[in-house]
């Protein structure tokens, strides 16, 4: 089984993929641990691929959460079993990502790189309700939604989530 996690930051993405990936136990890819070096340092581009190719080639099934389109973004819809898309609403993300960061405050999560302590701050609150939802943002989830429409799960609640979550996927 193969299982691709996008959407919109504070959607629970990370969450479902652990909850996934245990429950099928295969290995388990999240993106913000290739693109985030400690101190929220971004990774070089073409390292992060090269990572995410290996990856692929080297597990025959995988979960992996993320969007970043420039790390074999084409390559992971195609070869998804499963294509998860997670558009919850903007002020359900943004309590999410809240929340989050009450409870790892100064900590790094385990979906990111050790050394990234979570933080919500102007610029992440401004990509959760607007830049994260552009008109170009939202019209690359449709068209994935129509392209792969025999594998592409769209799940816009917490309900929508936990239904997903407690049956077999």
């Amino acid at each position: 089984m193969k299982i691709a996690i996008i959407g919109y930051s504070g959607s629970g993405k990370s969450t479902l993929a652990a909850t996934l990936a245990k429950r099928y136990d295969i290995p388990l890819l999240h993106l913000d641990k290739v693109h985030w070096l400690p101190g929220w340092q971004e990774r070089p581009r073409e390292e992060g691929q090269a990572m995410v190719e290996a990856y692929l080639d080297e597990h025959p099934e995988w979960v992996i959460d993320g969007n970043y389109s420039h790390y074999c973004y084409e390559r992971r819809l195609e070869e998804a079993d499963r294509i998860i898309l997670m558009q919850l609403p903007r002020l359900q993300c943004l309590f999410r990502a809240w929340k989050r960061a009450i409870k790892y405050k100064n900590k790094s999560r385990s979906s990111i790189t050790e050394g990234c302590p979570e933080k919500i701050d102007g610029e992440f609150i401004v990509w959760i309700l607007w830049k994260g939802r552009r008109k170009k943002n939202r019209e690359a989830f449709r068209r994935i939604a129509e392209q792969y429409r025999d594998k592409t799960i769209r799940l816009t609640s917490q309900r929508e989530i936990d239904d997903f979550a407690g049956r077999d996927g």
